[in-house]
């Protein structure tokens, strides 16, 4: 598993009490980082970001996260617990790919599958993107897309919807792929789930330096679109954050004046320039 790639959440000053949430929930999670803005929690040593950022965006199903369950028990708990105040998208029942299987969106929007698996799985969860509205049918170029993008990486399966089965035929019921040594699921769905890819859920990749910051958001916003402060949209409109772990040593040092100087100089960029900010920090 690679923890330098994780999903992250846009929540409307509301993370801090969803962090208490899910770590109350799931087994073996904890609260890593509590800032007033970004909070990250670890779900059996995994990772996920919360954003407290405002009211701009919100999650939504078009990036979901499939919980890995060892149990029935644990499928039937997580079931109950995320359901409440949310709503039940697949009801807790036996589907032909797994015995225990459910879909719900909790109180604060996020997606969850709750998946009773049959062996042990790489990760306890991988987040699963749904190509839907002007997306749906690209799935399969996607995955390639993807792919041909991270290291270490490969499709592992694809499912194709058949005649009869509640979507276009050859569109993408479910399928895996890794990036980077990080599972990924992907899949197709032309029904109007009046959703599309926000900056409300994206995917952060903490690169180790600035040629692997720059080769990511080259690649990414060739086809796609730069942002703001290491945020870009690639080329379905799906958003990553390129995050040198240099910025995060920087902007979170105990020296407020020189943390503040390098997050001044982080505000004002797209893509992270790592000198700029050092400068900035050392001025």
């Amino acid at each position: 598993m690679n923890n330098n790639i994780f999903p992250c959440f846009w929540f409307n000053q509301n993370g801090a009490e969803a962090s208490k949430f899910y770590t109350s929930i799931f087994k073996n999670s904890k609260i890593t980082v509590d800032t007033p803005m970004v909070i990250n929690i670890e779900i059996e040593g995994q990772k996920l970001m919360f954003l407290n950022a405002g009211p701009m965006f919100k999650p939504n199903l078009t990036l979901s996260l499939m919980m890995m369950c060892d149990s029935a028990e644990e499928v039937e708990t997580y079931y109950q617990k995320l359901s409440e105040n949310g709503k039940v998208m697949m009801e807790l029942d036996s589907y032909p790919w797994s015995e225990k299987y459910a879909w719900v969106e909790d109180q604060y929007g996020i997606s969850w599958q709750l998946y009773l698996s049959a062996e042990k799985a790489k990760q306890k969860f991988s987040p699963v993107m749904m190509f839907t509205g002007n997306n749906a049918g690209k799935c399969k170029e996607a995955l390639n897309y993807y792919t041909n993008i991270f290291p270490n990486s490969k499709i592992e399966g694809v499912m194709e919807y058949e005649e009869g089965q509640g979507d276009i035929a050859g569109n993408v019921a479910h399928s895996q792929f890794i990036i980077n040594d990080y599972v990924m699921m992907a899949m197709d769905s032309s029904h109007d789930h009046k959703a599309q890819f926000t900056e409300g859920t994206s995917m952060t990749i903490m690169t180790k330096d600035q040629e692997e910051t720059d080769y990511y958001w080259n690649k990414f916003t060739k086809e796609g679109e730069e942002s703001m402060c290491g945020w870009l949209k690639d080329k379905y409109g799906f958003s990553w954050q390129i995050v040198p772990h240099r910025l995060i040593e920087l902007t979170n040092t105990h020296e407020v004046e020189k943390a503040q100087k390098a997050f001044g100089a982080m505000m004002k960029m797209k893509k992270i320039i790592i000198k700029d900010i050092e400068d900035a920090y050392n001025s």
